[in-house]
């Protein structure tokens, strides 16, 4: 791979929170800065707020084109005017979770001391191990910056499901709605797994340097890369694989033994190269074992149940039919819970060969299932 750059700094729309917070870990991080983008207007009654949660890879740039690539949001299918979340009817936002790298307090940014004192260096293998519960904290943090008591929704794919299930279990008070997609409950063996060999790719890669590779202005690019082409085959189905690229070869009808390249290979290096050239080794080290902890029925004594019971928020559970990364049983054990805890839960498994990456992709069904779900919970509030 060629060589790499360290991301550059852009300036992010953020809010500061100077006594910081207490993570699960028992550390506490102060300041604790939070980069979010907003889109739509908040109403008079500030009844019309939307929390979008993110996803392992993405950032708060849900709806617009990225600072550091151009392309579109990374969800501009489903969040912008008359799409299924209506930025002209609600007020969506959506922030860097902390632990990222496009502005929240993680390892890329300033580390402080125990008196929130900057140090000069950034945080790096330094900064704490931190939770999905510490990622919603922050975020909580935000929404009360922002003037907001209840938020109308608070939706998300993957691991933004994970922080959509956090804020429905930690402030069922706050969470009107909730819309949990592609996602589950906890990470399973089979998940961690995946995320290990990611994770040892990067420390691998001799540019790594323990962690600390900002000191020399290196970028662990050809173990990141990996992670990102091993993460990228469990977003996608044998199907879909199939589909866009079967066993075609790059530039030749057939195989001439001379360094022969399949379409599916290139596919993959190309996902890796950009991929390094828009995150940090060590965020992606912090939040993938953010994921890995996960555990929502562990916090609650083992009891599921129990992180939904006499909640009054409204559910739609969405999961995909190819998705083998968070299969459908997995929802269906959520649905479960959130019947036993006797909520309001609908439920609907979204018929696609698209893999666990079909909640980003154009799925008609699935943007009406979350359109309407969203249009029925503004009627009930007022909103």
């Amino acid at each position: 791979m060629s060589a790499v750059v360290p991301l550059p700094d852009i300036q992010h729309q953020r809010a500061v929170f100077p006594d910081g917070l207490t993570l699960d870990s028992g550390q506490r991080i102060a300041p604790v800065a939070v980069a979010y983008r907003t889109y739509g207007r908040l109403n008079a009654a500030r009844s019309n707020a939307v929390l979008v949660c993110h996803a392992l890879t993405g950032d708060q740039y849900v709806a617009e084109p990225h600072p550091l690539t151009g392309k579109p949001g990374w969800w501009e299918a489903v969040v912008g005017p008359g799409r299924a979340i209506d930025t002209e009817r609600f007020f969506v936002i959506c922030a860097n979770v902390l632990g990222g790298c496009m502005g929240s307090t993680g390892p890329r940014e300033e580390m402080t001391d125990a008196e929130g004192r900057p140090l000069g260096r950034p945080w790096g293998v330094d900064f704490p191990p931190i939770t999905i519960r510490d990622m919603v904290r922050a975020q909580h943090l935000l929404v009360r910056h922002l003037g907001i008591e209840r938020l109308l929704a608070v939706v998300g794919g993957s691991m933004g499901g994970m922080q959509a299930l956090e804020w429905a279990a930690t402030y069922p008070a706050m969470v009107a709605a909730c819309a949990p997609i592609a996602t589950a409950t906890h990470h399973s063996a089979q998940n961690i797994a995946f995320h290990e060999v990611g994770r040892a790719a990067i420390h691998a890669d001799p540019d790594y340097q323990g962690g600390r590779y900002w000191q020399t202005g290196r970028v662990p690019a050809q173990g990141l890369s990996v992670a990102r082409m091993v993460a990228h085959i469990t977003y996608l189905s044998e199907q879909a694989l199939t589909r866009k690229f079967g066993r075609r070869l790059r530039g030749a009808p057939a195989l001439t033994f001379l360094e022969d390249v399949f379409e599916v290979e290139s596919y993959l290096r190309h996902q890796g190269s950009t991929f390094v050239r828009r995150f940090d080794a060590n965020s992606y080290l912090t939040i993938t074992r953010a994921m890995d902890y996960f555990d929502l029925a562990a916090e609650f004594g083992g009891d599921l149940v129990a992180a939904f019971r006499g909640t009054a928020t409204r559910f739609l559970v969405c999961s995909f039919s190819s998705d083998w990364l968070f299969p459908t049983s997995e929802s269906r054990n959520l649905v479960r819970a959130l019947n036993g805890a006797g909520a309001n839960v609908s439920f609907v498994e979204i018929a696609t060969d698209k893999g666990h990456d079909a909640f980003l992709l154009d799925e008609p069904e699935f943007h009406a299932a979350l359109g309407g779900f969203l249009r029925g919970v503004a009627a009930r509030a007022g909103a």
